[in-house]
């Protein structure tokens, strides 16, 4: 079946993953994308190198660069950037990341390429975004997205060093941001018969992500506490480990509509009436007691185990903390189509 963007011509211009991740989205949703490389490659291609030494596949590459042709050009050759601009003059939308000042030298900046083709649809995924004294800074996602927009230091225990993120974490965000503002512009289009310059960063999309958190520092001033397993207010929005070592979590987020399903579940029904636990507040001020109870109730059974018991209780909410391969055997992640041959 075609995607709903069928018909739709996509060039990228995209290295590393945010670029190329925004494209290979669109080229799932049905566009044709052709991907621009230098002549030795998107760096990309690096990965396999950097993390698999002598491995056969590239899998990080082949993420992003799916469902995708390819053409390999040198873009400070006239004759290279002609080639580009030609595939332009025939395409709907320019998806790029390189960074802006090379973009001006080549005249592919926003611009230049508008003023040219006011039929595309440019977009631009930065660093730090368009505008302002760092707007060609280079960043990769652990600086943007993860430590300059504030994500690390709220993942930060007191005391404790920041949290590493996950390869791509915040490429994979933004690109999927870029790709849903293409598809705006593609709409406005319609109506208007031009295109429009649509832009992301990896700095904004990390303020997108704790934007619960800036919303309640701009409201009302405030910092939210980072959260530690033994002290959490409300112990049922806590993780636990069962006796088989496997560890899962509680989404008890409605402190008064959760709280008794898991005093049945775990057999302390007397913890309902129990003046200590009578309310939220009172649950909060006893938390490490209760955390350290409801520890030693966990440990006596397996995961399995207390899996069967947690379904007895429709408002009792958790999820295991999985792996990589618990994931990918996970039978619910097949079944939503999180597993697709391309």
């Amino acid at each position: 079946m075609n995607g709903p963007l069928d018909g739709i011509r996509v060039v990228e211009l995209g290295v590393w993953v945010a670029g190329p991740a925004a494209a290979g989205i669109l080229a799932d949703w049905g566009a044709d994308v052709v991907k621009i490389e230098p002549p030795a490659g998107d760096p990309a291609r690096l990965f396999r190198r950097m993390l698999g030494g002598d491995m056969p596949t590239n899998p990080v590459f082949e993420m992003d660069n799916r469902s995708k042709r390819s053409i390999a050009l040198d873009l400070t050759d006239p004759d290279g950037l002609a080639i580009a601009d030609e595939l332009l003059a025939g395409a709907d939308v320019f998806v790029t990341n390189v960074r802006l000042g090379g973009l001006e030298r080549l005249g592919l900046d926003p611009d230049s390429v508008s003023s040219r083709h006011p039929h595309l649809v440019y977009a631009s995924i930065t660093g730090y975004g368009l505008e302002g004294p760092e707007r060609d800074t280079a960043a990769f996602d652990i600086a943007a997205f993860w430590a300059r927009s504030g994500i690390a230091s709220l993942l930060t225990p007191p005391g404790g060093d920041p949290p590493f993120q996950r390869g791509g974490m915040g490429d994979h965000n933004t690109g999927l941001a870029a790709a849903g503002a293409v598809c705006a512009a593609l709409v406005a289009r319609q109506r208007t018969g031009r295109g429009q310059v649509v832009s992301t960063s990896l700095l904004r999309e990390g303020a997108y992500t704790i934007s619960f958190d800036l919303s309640v520092a701009l409201g009302w001033g405030l910092t939210l506490a980072v959260g530690t397993r033994t002290s959490m207010g409300n112990p049922a929005m806590n993780n636990y480990v069962a006796a088989d070592g496997r560890r899962f979590w509680l989404v008890g987020l409605e402190a008064e509509r959760h709280w008794a399903p898991l005093c049945r579940v775990v057999g302390r029904e007397d913890w309902i009436d129990d003046p200590r636990y009578a309310d939220p507040a009172s649950r909060h001020r006893h938390a490490g007691e209760l955390v350290a109870e409801l520890d030693a109730v966990f440990a006596t059974r397996s995961l399995e185990e207390w899996a069967a018991v947690f379904a007895t209780e429709p408002d009792l909410f958790w999820a295991p903390v999985q792996s990589p391969e618990d994931l990918l055997a996970d039978p619910q992640f097949s079944a939503a189509g999180g597993i697709v041959e391309v």
